[in-house]
């Protein structure tokens, strides 16, 4: 199976972006990072050794532990719909990216969060 170059890219180089994308649109850091621990079960401590130690998205994920209501995650990224992607850790990044997506475009946490 081909390795996608997301899997070894460093989630703290990333996480700036996630930052910026919410910012420019008026949203908050504190936002991205509710979502992220949402998504994958961590703290916000936890989140920012994650980063801290520039672990990969495979580590990443590894570690989480996937929120169960993250199937309700649905839609396209990149011209992909996310729940028809079938290598598990690439959907999971892809869970990640909509979810920061439906931030910037103004989605109340209610709805991001699946609640």
């Amino acid at each position: 199976m081909e390795t996608h170059k997301m899997y070894n890219m460093p989630v703290s180089k990333v996480y700036p972006l996630y930052v910026q994308k919410a910012q420019r649109k008026d949203r908050t850091k504190h936002e991205v990072d509710t979502i992220i621990c949402w998504l994958t079960g961590f703290t916000p401590t936890k989140l920012q050794d994650l980063i801290d130690q520039q672990v990969d998205f495979q580590t990443f994920f590894e570690k989480a532990n996937l929120n169960p209501n993250s199937k309700k995650i649905t839609g396209v990224v990149c011209g992909i719909r996310v729940e028809q992607i079938e290598q598990p850790l690439l959907q999971k990044i892809r869970y990640l990216d909509k979810l920061i997506d439906e931030l910037a475009k103004g989605k109340a946490m209610e709805k991001i969060l699946r609640s």
